[in-house]
């Protein structure tokens, strides 16, 4: 097994994290389900600068490299995951946990009251996932309407609605 580490992104690492969320968005296009989706559609370098910016970016090391990051945003008293990846190579071995672990424990000590995300819902490493890490879906989206937001907005980017949901941690 290899060692692994996390800390606070930089700005310089923004230029890296492209590329790892191309690798891991590749085991999305093997699904039959997802056929006809674009994974390759990935956030630009300015676009996780900008995250980074936010002070709630965290990134995994290994290997002397970058192979994993969780970008968040906060929105109120809510601090929203708009991405987690891993690099294909560097998964199966607790790094996605590591980086949730890690955002929970950084959105407590910041006073947020929740942390949110999107996700796909019966993809085995989404939604079941958060969930065993303390995530529920959001079944009432009349009462998250920056949630349904974020749901119709990737509709409009071309993931289907039936496949995607909101869920939500409440910080204790």
């Amino acid at each position: 097994m290899t060692d692994w580490s996390l800390r606070l992104a930089r700005r310089d690492d923004a230029a890296h994290l492209p590329g790892i969320e191309r690798s891991a968005s590749a085991l999305f296009a093997q699904n039959p389900e997802l056929a006809g989706i674009d994974f390759s559609d990935v956030s630009s370098v300015a676009q996780h600068e900008a995250l980074i910016a936010k002070g709630h970016s965290l990134v995994s090391s290994a290997d002397e490299k970058i192979v994993g990051f969780l970008a968040a945003e906060p929105h109120r008293r809510e601090l929203h995951i708009c991405e987690m990846s891993v690099d294909a190579n560097y998964q199966q071995m607790g790094i996605g946990a590591g980086l949730l672990r890690a955002c929970m424990i950084d959105a407590r000590n910041s006073g947020f009251s929740a942390l949110t995300l999107t996700t796909f819902r019966d993809i085995p490493w989404n939604a079941a996932f958060y969930a065993r890490l303390g995530f529920a879906e959001v079944s009432d989206l009349d009462a998250h309407p920056r949630l349904a937001g974020e749901l119709a907005s990737e509709e409009t980017n071309g993931l289907p609605r039936s496949l995607r949901c909101a869920m939500i941690y409440f910080i204790d």
